[in-house]
């Protein structure tokens, strides 16, 4: 007979969220407990190990575009989806004014530098009590340096679709900050994908949104290509005399392919919509 374990919801996200973390840092007790279901006494355990093994590296909750505006249906009841019993452990909801912009990126439960990713559902909020701008600064009474912290959106917004209808759109946005005031602005590596329901290409006050965050680990990156390309010179540079160089002509646009919204394009940000998707 095989062995058993006991584990809850909370501790199964953790595992999933843990599992390319070492063994020692894994948690081995989940704090599952099996109890009478009429008087919630805890029952003998003892039958029953509380040291979970953990999963395999590689297993990890990375839904795509679709599966997340799904997951964001759900949790707005959009026709007759349900959430799923597990949900909250993995997408979090931050029932704050500010939603996602309560604090820096860095602070949010979670949050790690090693190109993982984080969710969170919260509501849009307006910046101002007139117009539709929306809130998009760092709201942190606790740290005056991130006074001036405010996300940028990049590139087009993007449209979601399944089954060849549209589901919901996507925002590609990146975080700036501003040492000291009047200075200009510099990049980060954090990075925010949200998503919002509807075809309209601007999420609307009071609605929910889902959020995919992550720190781009951009510099590992280039170090890594910069090498790749020293040794394909290195090893170029043996081989017998110059080859004329090709002409690569770009592709023309191909029937089918997902349209995007017009929008202005900030060449001062530090990534495309596409770079930054190869990441997370």
């Amino acid at each position: 007979m095989g062995r058993s374990w006991l584990i809850n919801g909370r501790g199964l996200a953790s595992k999933v969220k843990n599992a390319s973390a070492p063994a020692a840092h894994q948690i081995k007790d989940c704090g599952a407990k099996r109890q009478c279901p009429n008087c919630h006494y805890s029952i003998d355990n003892k039958d029953v190990s509380h040291e979970w093994p953990g999963l395999p590296v590689g297993v990890k909750f990375d839904p795509s575009d679709a599966e997340l505006v799904e997951h964001l249906e759900a949790k707005c009841g959009v026709g007759n989806s349900e959430q799923h019993k597990f949900i909250d452990e993995f997408i979090p909801t931050l029932d704050v004014h500010e939603g996602i912009c309560y604090t820096h990126p860095e602070n949010l439960p979670g949050a790690k530098k090693d190109g993982s990713s984080i969710h969170f559902f919260y509501r849009i909020t307006n910046a101002y009590a007139t117009g539709k701008r929306k809130r998009r600064k760092i709201h942190d009474e606790n740290n005056l340096m991130k006074e001036h912290v405010r996300w940028h959106k990049t590139g087009k917004t993007k449209v979601v679709m399944e089954n060849g209808f549209q589901k919901g759109c996507k925002k590609v946005m990146v975080l700036y900050q501003t040492i000291k005031k009047g200075s200009k602005q510099e990049k980060t590596n954090w990075v925010m994908h949200q998503y919002h329901l509807g075809p309209d290409e601007d999420e609307k006050e009071g609605e929910y949104v889902v959020s995919k965050i992550l720190y781009q680990q951009q510099k590992q990156s280039v170090k890594a290509n910069d090498s790749s390309d020293n040794e394909e010179a290195s090893v170029g540079a043996n081989q017998t005399g110059p080859t004329t160089p090709k002409t690569v002509t770009p592709n023309p646009p191909r029937d089918g392919e997902t349209p995007s919204y017009d929008d202005i394009v900030d060449d001062s940000l530090p990534f495309s919509p596409d770079q930054v998707e190869t990441i997370g």
